[in-house]
């Protein structure tokens, strides 16, 4: 229950918090913290301090300007320590990470007496691994060996590249560096970083002869002392699919804070998303084969492990014969298809019937495949304890991770498989499925792959029916002005409270947004983009700090090498340089008083923050919509569709309308910024929906010429 002491807590610490930043309350921050503490401070426990209450949840839009931070973390923590909760911040960009871990936190504790102890929670992907890297320069390294993909062999190693690595180590081993890939000054490409870390397949855990000096377990370590904890949304997901409290606090005993929270439902549908090459599949299997007969020799013949290398050659072999045929059927299907395509999509997510025999008869070779190869991994680990003396523990150590993959990739085949295998709930959203054709080294390969087209009954099932507490918050987390598209993605409660809060920013005496008389539609691509060219070419050359946005990387090329010269001059475009490095420059140039114009996509529509004379105009050269032949997107269509459903009006038009909401959302950052929105595109106008689009924006000055 929200007692009298906890809002006091509460109150004092808002009003020590406005006292030291010298500020007024905002009536929208104010609210906030109103919301987040009615909702986590009346749970209800039972003696075992186990949740008992139904209302739990709730989702607040909250704009920029708005301190939502300051206000979940205000009202948040006082509730988590009395009810002995962990506080898990989740965010969706590393730019809102470092701003809770190096100023919102640190500042919370100086204004307080609270003297929380929060620490950042990353993947192991993100830190160095001592073995990996001593394994790799010694050319012991068995990626090669057990990759399954082409892809993953295009890192070779040169003479630049081991210095680089040596180095790396140095500065781990004199304490220069802390093994955090996100602490190193300069950015490393993945195929440099990957062979320096690991993962659960290759981790011998306590068994490692670096593990006491393992920056990835030195972190977690910290975790267990933490009140609060710092993750995204990639992790928290990862620690759910694990049945939670894995590698993050028991969802049972936590209260989760999801910060661009819009994010949430995409990353839990590709969380859940698999794939599998059947022909590079086909030639890993293979592969695999010879790596276990060099394990048996390598283990002089240990009676275990003969037993269950030789209990995986039958379903090895029903494996190959399923990915043969399940090749020459897919082959087939796309052979049929007029013209041919390089992808396939299965309407509806329904699979022919074949095809699932097909699927069912792999899921059954991987699942037992998987199983015998788990066994052996668990013979290697009890090596590595020493319960196994006749097995060497340096050969162990160098087996298990090997093992660890060939038993991983067995999974990931099953859970594939399974999923084109099993039929649909008909009563829940579908699974999408399709057929990527990729060219490869060995000719063309066929890539299956599986999503969900909807987060909803994941989330409730892991999340929402596990936590303590949850708070859901974006600046955009509503649709057309509504929250049914976020309640019903997430699987959150029809009852969930939501709250849309009012913004400080006096949007109509700010800003403008511009809608220039355009000619062309941009359903006839051709004629719209000469008509952009024409349109930036004449205002660009006048623009101090523009952010020009797209929706394909076709159009911004084809915009790009029809610039002028002196506006070309100018632009920095996405891909010429990585994101942070172009806002860096933009900002230089600003500061130098220069002008700069920045070209971007999606990536650019949200996480940029330039406030001030950092941007001025924001240019949008079409609305958002999705990409037409997405297969979730199209699944998705189809289901709303076949049960009575407008799939345009009820998913496409509300998708767009956030995206652009996130678009504009880029030219406003603090209270006194000013500037234009201007959009290239006469739909918002011409058609039903438009005024649907511009009433769910921000209240900016219109002008729509004519």
């Amino acid at each position: 229950m929200l007692t009298n002491t906890l809002k006091k807590i509460i109150q004092s610490s808002y009003r020590q918090f406005l006292d030291q930043r010298k500020l007024t309350a905002r009536s929208g921050q104010k609210q906030m913290i109103a919301h987040v503490a009615r909702v986590l401070g009346n749970i209800e426990t039972d003696h075992n301090n186990e949740r008992k209450s139904d209302h739990y949840l709730c989702v607040i839009e909250a704009g920029t300007g708005t301190g939502k931070t300051m206000a979940y973390l205000l009202s948040a923590i006082p509730i988590a320590k009395q009810h002995g909760c962990k506080l898990v911040l989740s965010t969706a960009t590393v730019a809102l990470q470092e701003q809770l871990i190096n100023k919102d936190l640190p500042e919370l504790n100086k204004i307080t007496n609270w003297s929380c102890h929060y620490v950042l929670a990353k993947g192991r992907g993100r830190y160095f691994c001592l073995l990996q890297a001593h394994k790799f320069l010694n050319s012991q390294d068995d990626m090669g060996q057990m990759a399954l993909y082409e892809d993953e062999l295009a890192f070779k190693m040169d003479e630049h590249t081991i210095a680089f690595y040596r180095t790396l180590l140095k500065d781990f081993s004199d304490g220069s560096w802390n093994g955090d890939r996100d602490s190193l000054s300069n950015e490393i490409a993945e195929d440099i970083w990957r062979p320096l870390t690991s993962d659960h397949t290759k981790c011998t855990n306590r068994h490692c002869e670096h593990f006491n000096n393992c920056p990835f377990y030195q972190a977690r370590d910290a975790l267990d002392k933490a009140d609060i904890i710092v993750a995204n949304h990639d992790l928290v997901l990862a620690d759910l699919s694990l049945g939670g409290g894995a590698i993050l606090p028991e969802p049972s005993n936590t209260i989760y804070i999801f910060d661009e929270a819009h994010h949430l439902g995409q990353k839990t549908t590709n969380h859940f998303a698999y794939n599998l090459r059947l022909k590079a599949s086909l030639k890993w299997l293979k592969s695999c084969a010879r790596q276990l007969d060099q394990l048996i020799d390598e283990t002089d013949k240990h009676p275990s492990i003969v037993q269950y290398v030789d209990a995986m050659e039958l379903p090895r072999r029903d494996l190959e014969q399923a990915l043969e045929h399940w090749l020459q059927q897919v082959r087939s299907l796309f052979t049929e298809q007029q013209p041919a395509r390089d992808r396939m999509r299965f309407p509806n997510g329904l699979l022919p019937e074949s095809l699932m025999v097909q699927a069912a008869g792999l899921a059954s070779a991987a699942e037992k495949w998987s199983m015998k190869a788990e066994q052996i991994v668990d013979v290697l680990k009890e090596a590595l304890d020493g319960s196994v003396v006749e097995l060497d523990k340096s050969i162990a150590e160098r087996w298990y991770p090997v093992i660890g993959v060939i038993w991983s990739r067995g999974q990931a085949m099953y859970w594939l498989a399974r999923s084109y295998a099993s039929p649909d709930d008909p009563n829940s959203t579908p699974t999408a499925r399709w057929v990527n054709a990729l060219d490869t080294m060995d000719g063309t390969d066929f890539e299956c792959r599986s999503c969900p087209v909807s987060a909803a009954d994941t989330l409730k099932e892991h999340l929402w029916d596990n936590c303590f507490g949850a708070v859901l918050t974006s600046a955009t987390m509503t649709a057309l002005g509504r929250f049914d598209r976020t309640v019903a993605d997430l699987g959150l409660p029809s009852d969930t409270l939501c709250a849309q809060l009012p913004s400080p920013f006096d949007y109509a005496n700010a800003a403008s947004l511009i809608i220039p008389t355009m000619q062309s539609d941009p359903s006839k691509p051709e004629e719209h983009t000469l008509e952009v060219i024409e349109y930036l070419n004449s205002h660009l050359s006048d623009a101090s700090a523009a952010l020009v946005l797209f929706s394909s990387w076709r159009q911004m090329g084809t915009v790009l090498e029809s610039m002028s010269s002196d506006v070309r001059a100018i632009i920095m475009a996405q891909g010429e340089l990585s994101k942070n490095e172009i806002l860096r420059r933009h900002r230089q140039k600003i500061d130098d008083g220069d002008n700069s114009v920045i070209f971007g996509l999606a990536s650019f529509s949200e996480g940029v923050d330039l406030p001030g004379d950092y941007l001025k105009q924001v240019i949008i050269t079409k609305l958002p919509f999705g990409v037409p032949d997405d297969p979730v997107d199209a699944t998705m269509s189809e289901w709303i569709e076949n049960s009575g459903g407008n799939a345009f009006m009820q998913w496409t038009v509300p998708a767009t309308s956030m995206r652009l909401t996130q678009a504009v959302g880029r030219l406003l950052r603090s209270e006194t910024d000013t500037g234009q929105v201007i959009l290239l595109d006469r739909r918002v106008v011409t058609r039903r929906y438009g005024r649907q689009l511009l009433d769910a924006l921000p209240p900016f000055r219109r002008q729509i010429e004519h």
